[in-house]
């Protein structure tokens, strides 16, 4: 296996976290009371319990490069995410940014960003 990295992200409620996922294609790798591992055709994310969170004060975040962005939004249109600019869970459309990298956003049940980018 190649080096590698996964991002660490809050969950206030492990269940709520796996239903949430599981609609975008994510299945479980690992579960038990302190952390929760849930991987889709090659990404890895992990979570650790923190019921405390706020989300509307979440700083969490974190990339999603995508050999097929247009995919995996599908399947958060398809799970019906909302599209709209602030509150959670929400999706934002992709855009091409001036950077020339084409990317969109989703904002989970926990307030943390994913930044979806187009390989």
């Amino acid at each position: 296996m190649p080096d590698h990295a996964t991002p660490n992200l809050p969950s206030r409620d492990f269940d709520k976290t796996f239903a949430f996922y599981v609609q975008l294609g994510f299945e479980t790798r690992w579960h038990d009371h302190g952390w929760l591992i849930l991987e889709r055709d090659g990404l890895t994310l992990e979570f650790f319990r923190y019921p405390d969170l706020d989300p509307a004060q979440s700083s969490f975040s974190c990339c999603l490069r995508l050999d097929d962005m247009a995919a995996f939004y599908q399947a958060c249109v398809d799970a019906e995410l909302p599209v709209k600019e602030t509150g959670w869970p929400r999706l934002h459309p992709a855009r091409m940014e001036p950077s020339g990298v084409l990317i969109a956003y989703l904002v989970d049940l926990d307030g943390t960003l994913l930044r979806l980018i187009q390989n």
